[in-house]
C-alpha cells in the first residue's frame, strides 16, 4: 500500500482559551499557597475540555504540583464508584503513599459491597466520608492537582465523594479540576442536581469553553497545516459553517480533506460522522478491523481484550495500533496496555456505522471474555446489544443487587431495568416480583416515586395472582409511603394499609410477623397527619406490640416518635415530649441515623405547631446540626422551614426569610418543606404589606397543601389568603376560603 503523510489532525495550539488557562493560573497559585477549591470545566462534545484539561494539568506540572488524573467512561453510570476506581487505578502503579492510597480506595469500595445491617443510609455516609478522607490524603508535603474528566458519565456515589472534598478542601494545596458535558445534563443525570448544588453553595467554580468564530477557525486550520497560506478563506467559511466552531469537528472535517501529500483537496464533509468514516475509508484494512472491535469494547479499550476478540497475532494488532495512533484515531491511554478513541464522537461515528449482525457478534464475544474479569455492569450491556438475553438478565440482576448494597441508587434503578427488561418469560411470578419490589425500593430511595409505585403495583399484583398474600402486603408500607409524596388522600393510604392487615390475616401470618408492626405504624402516622389523634393512639400502641413480638426496632422506633407527637397534640403533653426525648436518644444510640432525624423533626415541628417556641427552637436547631452530620438533607431543610417559622412567630423576619430561603433553594427538601417554607415567605409578605408577593406564595402553598390532602398542610395557606382578602375588603371571599356561608 501506498505511505500517506501522516498530517496532524489535533491542533499544535491552544485557541481561543487565553482566559481560560489565565483563570486556571490563578487557581493553581491559590492553591499552591492553601486555598483549594473545585474548577468545573464545561462545554458540549468536541468543544475542547480535554485539551485544556491537558494544559492545565502540564502548567501545575511544571509550577511543581502533583497530578492525578482519573476519568469517567459511558458505562459508569451502572458502576457504583466508577472513577474512583479508576483513580484507585492510577494512584496503584505510583509508589509509597499515593500507591496505599490506591489500594485503600479500591478495597474500601470492595469492603462495602459486603451485605450489611442496620441504618442503609449511614452505611451510605460512612462510606462516602472514608473515600472522600482517601482523596484528601493525597495533598501530603505537596500541592496535588486532581483531575476527573467527563463527570458527566460518573455515578452518583462518585459524585457524592467529589462533592464531600469541595467541602473539605477549602484549607488545602489541592485543586480539583473536574470536566463534563453541558450539552447532556438530562434530567436523570446525576451529575445535574450535583452541579447545581455546588454551584449554589459556592462550593465549585464553572468555565465554560466557547464555539470558535471564523478567525479562530482559521487560526486552527493554519496551524494544523502549518502555513499559513495553505487554507482559502472560502475553506474556513465552509469549515466554520458545517463544524458550528466546534474544535474536533473543525480539525475532522477538515482531516476528511488532506490528500495524500498532506494538503487540502477534497470537499468538505457535511458532518462529523462523514468526516470520521471517510478518514476511516483511507485505513489498512487490519487498522479498520481493529477500530471497529475497539468501538464495540469502548471509548477506552485493553489491547490484550481486542486481540483475542479479533484472534490476530500481537504484531499484528501493534501495526494496526501504530496507523490507527498515526492517523489520530487513537491514543495511548493511562494504563498500561490500554487505548482511548482521541474522542467519544469518533467511537460513535465507527460503532454505528458497522453492521448489526457484525455488533451483536462482538459484543456476545466480549461479554464472554468479560464474563470472569469485568464488571457484571458492563458484562449485562455487552450481552443485551447481543440479543442474549438470559445472561443479560443474570448479570445485570447481579450487578443492580452490587449497586444496591453500595447504597448506589440511580446505578442499581437503571441495573435492575434492564434486568426487568431481559427477564425470562417463564420467570416464576415471584421471583419477578422480588425482582420487582427491589427496583422499587431503589425508585424510591432515589425519589423516583412514580416510578417505586409503579414497581410495586406490579410486584403485588403478580404475588396476589400467586398466593402470595402475606409477601404482597409486606410491600404495601412503602408503596403507600411513596403514594403519599405523590399527593395520595388520607383515605387511599388507610385503605391500602388496612387492606395490608386484611392480607396478613387471610395469610394466616403470626402476630410476630414485622409486617404487621409497619402497617400498623403506617396507619398511626397517616391518621397523625390528618389530626385524627384518638385512631393514631390506637394504631400507634398497637404497633408497638407487634414490633416487640417482632423484635423490629426501627418499627418500635417508628410507631413511638409518632405516638409521642400525637400525645402532644392530644393535651398529654409530659408524656409525649418523654416520648419523643427518649425516641432521639434511643436511635442515635444505636445508629438508625433516619429514625433519629425525623424524631427530632417530629418534636421541632410539634413544639413549633403548639406555640412552644423554646422547646422548638432548641431541638430544631440540635436536629438542623444532627441532620448535616448525618447528611440527610430531605430532614434537614424540613426543620430549617420550621426554624423559620419560629423566627418568623417570635419576630425576627430576616432570619425567618433567610432560613425559608435556604431550605427552598437547596431543593432536597420534599414537598412538605416546601409547602412550610412558602407559609413563612407568605406571612412575611403580609407584614410587609407586599400583597403580591404574599398572594403568590401562599396560593402556591394552599396548592400544594390540598393536592396532599392533608389539613395541617393547606390550612395555614387559607388563613393566610382570607386575612388578605380581609385587608382588601373583600370579606365575601374570606367567608368562602373559611368554608362559611
Amino acid at each position: 500500500m501506498r505511505a500517506v503523510r501522516a498530517t496532524p489532525l489535533t491542533s499544535p495550539v491552544l485557541v481561543g482559551r487565553d482566559d481560560l488557562l489565565e483563570l486556571a493560573d490563578r487557581r493553581l497559585d491559590e492553591a499552591r499557597s492553601g486555598r483549594g477549591q473545585v474548577l468545573l470545566l464545561a462545554g458540549e462534545a468536541g468543544i475542547g475540555k480535554t485539551r485544556l484539561l491537558g494544559a492545565i494539568e502540564r502548567r501545575a506540572g511544571l509550577a511543581g504540583m502533583a497530578v492525578v488524573s482519573a476519568a469517567a467512561f459511558p458505562r459508569d453510570l451502572e458502576v457504583a464508584g466508577g472513577p474512583l476506581l479508576d483513580l484507585a487505578r492510577a494512584l496503584e502503579l505510583e509508589r509509597g503513599h499515593r500507591s496505599e492510597i490506591g489500594r485503600g480506595l479500591r478495597e474500601r469500595l470492595a469492603e462495602a459491597d459486603a451485605r450489611r445491617r442496620g441504618d442503609a443510609h449511614r452505611h451510605r455516609r460512612l462510606l462516602v466520608a472514608d473515600l472522600a478522607d482517601l482523596v484528601l490524603g493525597l495533598a501530603d508535603d505537596r500541592p496535588l492537582l486532581v483531575s476527573f474528566e467527563d463527570l458527566h458519565w460518573a455515578d452518583d456515589l462518585a459524585l457524592e465523594v467529589i462533592g464531600q472534598v469541595a467541602r473539605r478542601v477549602r484549607d488545602m494545596r489541592m485543586l480539583v479540576v473536574g470536566t463534563y458535558r453541558s450539552d447532556e445534563l438530562y434530567p436523570r443525570v446525576p451529575m445535574r442536581d450535583w452541579r447545581s448544588r455546588l454551584l449554589t453553595q459556592r462550593l465549585a467554580e464553572e468555565a465554560r469553553l466557547a464555539r470558535l468564530d471564523v478567525a479562530q477557525t482559521a487560526l486552527v486550520a493554519r496551524a494544523l497545516l502549518g502555513d499559513p497560506t495553505a487554507v482559502p478563506h472560502e475553506l474556513v467559511l465552509q469549515l466554520h459553517r458545517r463544524s458550528d466552531g466546534i474544535p474536533l469537528h473543525v480539525e475532522e472535517l477538515l482531516g476528511a480533506t488532506f490528500t495524500d501529500a498532506g494538503g487540502v483537496g477534497g470537499v468538505v464533509p457535511d458532518t462529523l460522522a462523514d468526516a470520521i468514516l471517510a478518514r476511516a475509508d483511507r485505513l489498512p484494512a487490519r487498522a479498520r478491523k481493529l477500530a471497529e472491535a475497539a468501538a464495540i469494547v469502548g471509548r477506552s479499550f485493553d489491547t490484550d481484550l481486542v486481540a483475542t476478540l479479533l484472534d490476530r497475532p500481537a504484531d499484528e494488532i501493534d501495526r494496526g495500533l501504530r496507523e490507527l495512533q498515526d492517523r489520530f484515531f487513537v491514543l495511548p491511554g493511562r494504563r498500561n496496555g490500554w487505548y482511548d478513541f482521541r474522542h467519544a464522537l469518533i467511537r460513535d461515528a465507527l460503532y454505528a456505522a458497522m453492521g448489526p449482525r457484525a455488533r451483536r457478534r462482538l459484543h456476545a464475544r466480549v461479554a464472554e471474555l468479560l464474563s470472569d474479569t469485568g464488571s457484571e455492569a458492563a458484562v449485562s450491556a455487552h450481552f443485551e446489544l447481543a440479543g442474549l438475553l438470559a445472561p443479560a438478565h443474570r448479570s445485570a440482576l447481579a450487578a443492580a443487587r452490587r449497586a444496591s448494597r453500595l447504597s448506589s441508587h440511580r446505578e442499581a434503578v437503571d441495573l435492575y431495568r434492564r434486568a426487568l427488561r431481559t427477564a425470562p418469560r417463564d420467570m416464576p411470578a415471584s421471583a419477578r416480583a422480588r425482582v420487582l419490589a427491589e427496583y422499587a425500593a431503589e425508585a424510591a430511595a432515589g425519589d423516583e416515586n412514580a416510578a417505586a409505585v409503579e414497581g410495586y403495583e406490579e410486584a403485588r399484583q403478580l404475588l396476589l395472582e400467586a398466593r402470595e398474600a402475606g409477601t404482597a402486603a409486606a410491600l404495601l408500607p412503602p408503596l403507600v409511603a411513596a403514594r403519599h409524596l405523590l399527593g395520595a388522600s388520607l383515605d387511599e393510604r388507610v385503605g391500602l394499609l388496612g387492606r395490608g392487615l386484611e392480607e396478613l390475616d387471610r395469610a394466616q401470618a403470626p402476630r410476630s410477623d414485622p409486617t404487621r408492626a409497619r402497617l400498623l405504624a403506617g396507619l398511626s402516622a397517616a391518621y397523625m397527619l390528618d389530626r385524627r389523634l384518638e385512631d393514631s393512639i390506637e394504631h400507634g400502641e398497637a404497633a408497638r406490640v407487634a414490633a416487640a413480638a417482632a423484635a423490629d426496632p426501627e418499627a418500635d422506633m417508628n410507631a413511638s416518635v409518632t405516638l409521642g407527637a400525637v400525645f402532644v397534640f392530644a393535651g398529654r403533653m409530659d408524656e409525649g415530649w418523654e416520648l419523643l426525648e427518649t425516641a432521639v436518644a434511643t436511635a442515635r444510640d444505636a445508629g438508625l441515623e433516619t429514625e433519629a432525624a425525623r424524631a427530632y423533626r417530629m418534636i421541632g415541628s410539634a413544639a413549633s405547631v403548639l406555640v412552644e417556641y423554646e422547646r422548638a427552637e432548641r431541638w430544631l436547631r440540635e436536629g438542623i446540626e444532627y441532620a448535616e452530620r448525618a447528611e440527610l438533607w430531605n430532614h434537614r431543610h424540613y426543620m430549617g422551614a420550621h426554624l423559620a417559622h419560629v423566627a418568623w412567630a417570635t419576630g425576627a423576619p430576616e432570619t425567618a426569610e433567610r432560613l425559608a430561603t435556604d431550605a427552598l433553594a437547596d431543593g432536597r427538601g420534599g414537598i412538605t418543606t416546601r409547602i412550610t417554607a412558602l407559609h413563612v415567605l407568605g406571612y412575611l409578605g403580609m407584614g410587609r404589606g407586599d400583597v403580591t408577593s404574599a398572594e403568590r406564595w401562599l396560593g402556591e402553598a394552599r396548592a400544594e397543601g390540598e393536592r396532599m390532602g392533608e389539613l395541617q398542610r393547606y390550612s395555614p395557606a387559607v388563613w393566610g389568603l382570607a386575612e388578605l382578602a380581609l385587608l382588601d375588603g373583600r370579606a365575601g371571599d374570606a367567608m368562602e376560603l373559611c368554608g362559611v356561608g
